[in-house]
């Protein structure tokens, strides 16, 4: 075993964290910075630290933790929810307030966003209540403080931030309505006892996480939201997770872009119209924006890439071609993106990056094995092709091709590993 093992063993068991889905040279660093911040100079002194010490445990877990995330991303999934939201209580007549559950909340851009979306369907404070945890206090506590940078608030569509912030110093304070209604708490999804003594929730957000857990984590995370989520409930996932749901006897709801399963045989009536709201229905968003990266833990993809102008001919049309793929594929028009990609390759010929993109668009639409064809295309292109590496993998995981996935995860991780050596020389 080597001397790094027993941190990598620790992560698992802490927050079920697969480090080969991340690699390994993350995980190196995270010890090796604490070692620096500690003054210590091996990581022999550093593993009894570790162990003897809660505050420490905590501070490792923290240091491989990327809190990278914004309001109102998968832009879709908050549309459905508010509709859903209109819809149950305009069908039932519901009394009781409806209940929300943000896991893992991190700096709490999700939890203040379902809020915000369900203000604008037309809910009043008192007909729903978000709750939202987080494996790291650090998180927790500037979720509660709700001040945001510039960083958090991404895309075109942001006029929600006239309604709900006010300018603050150098952020935006959230206003004091959307706070009150979400409660925070530190809690760990991989916990068989997390919130037994509650009762199910109509709506669960857990979006990016499970592709970061080994098959045996994902079985044991998807039991604790199938007893969170209500039988009539939904729950909310992220674009790569959707084919492992399905096989693990959930189902989609049909929303487009919104990566929303049930529990039922039958899928919910998300499409039928809703009943006159006494308010006006909310202002269209924009569509959601598919991952693009791979980070640890909670996996949170980077800023949307601006829209440049169409490519023109001669020096980097390639370039602007390909970021324009991605622009449209962030703003979730998969029809032109994927007309883009056709595009570039009856222009610039075969291209990584435009198998890749094929490869998301159509992960993203359910269509598995043309999106494992696309993958598999750019990494013969271009073998350690580290996003396609991570959703092939992904994608073959949620089918039960544990050895497959675990191949590809050791390859990224290798390369990674290989990356950082050359970086440090």
């Amino acid at each position: 075993m080597s001397d790094d093992q027993r941190f990598f063993d620790f992560l698992k068991q802490r927050i079920g964290l697969d480090v080969a889905s991340v690699g390994l040279a993350i995980i190196e660093r995270a010890v090796r910075q604490r070692c620096l911040a500690l003054n210590m100079h091996d990581n022999d002194h550093y593993w009894q630290r570790l162990i003897s010490s809660p505050d420490e445990q905590q501070a490792l877990i923290e240091s491989v933790i990327v809190p990278e995330t914004w309001f109102f991303r998968y832009p879709e999934s908050f549309a459905t929810l508010g509709r859903l939201a209109r819809q149950r209580l305009a069908e039932t007549g519901l009394h009781r307030t409806l209940r929300i559950l943000s896991l893992p909340c991190s700096t709490g851009e999700e939890p203040y966003s379902i809020a915000m979306a369900l203000f604008d369907a037309g809910l009043a404070g008192h007909q729903f209540r978000v709750e939202a945890l987080d494996v790291s206090p650090l998180s927790v506590e500037r979720a509660q403080s709700a001040l945001y940078g510039k960083n958090s608030f991404r895309g075109q569509e942001i006029d929600f931030r006239e309604r709900y912030f006010t300018p603050l110093n150098d952020g935006y304070q959230l206003a004091e309505r959307v706070c009150e209604q979400v409660n925070f708490n530190v809690g760990n999804l991989l916990d068989p006892m997390l919130l037994s003594h509650h009762v199910p929730y109509d709506f669960v957000f857990c979006r990016n996480l499970l592709i970061y857990f080994d098959l045996n984590t994902q079985h044991q995370a998807l039991d604790v939201l199938k007893r969170l989520t209500r039988e009539d409930g939904v729950l909310f996932i992220g674009p790569a997770e959707g084919s492992l749901l399905n096989r693990l006897g959930m189902r989609s709801i049909s929303a487009p872009q919104s990566f929303a399963f049930c529990h039922s045989q039958e899928p919910l009536p998300v499409a039928r119209p809703l009943p006159a709201a006494s308010t006006p229905p909310p202002k269209p968003l924009p569509r959601p924006v598919p991952p693009t990266t791979v980070r640890p833990f909670a996996p949170r993809a980077p800023a949307p890439v601006p829209v440049p102008p169409p490519a023109q001919p001669g020096t980097g049309a390639a370039s602007a071609l390909l970021a324009h793929i991605a622009a449209l594929a962030n703003e979730g028009k998969s029809t032109d993106a994927r007309q883009a990609c056709e595009q570039f390759l009856q222009q610039h010929g075969p291209h990584a990056q435009a198998f890749y993109w094929l490869g998301l668009l159509s992960d993203v639409e359910g269509q598995a094995a043309q999106a494992q064809s696309f993958y598999r295309k750019a990494l013969y292109l271009e073998p350690q092709h580290s996003e396609a590496l991570a959703h092939l993998a992904a994608l073959l995981a949620s089918q039960g091709d544990v050895a497959g996935a675990q191949r590809l995860q050791e390859r990224a991780a290798r390369h990674e590993r290989s990356s950082h050596s050359e970086r440090k020389q």
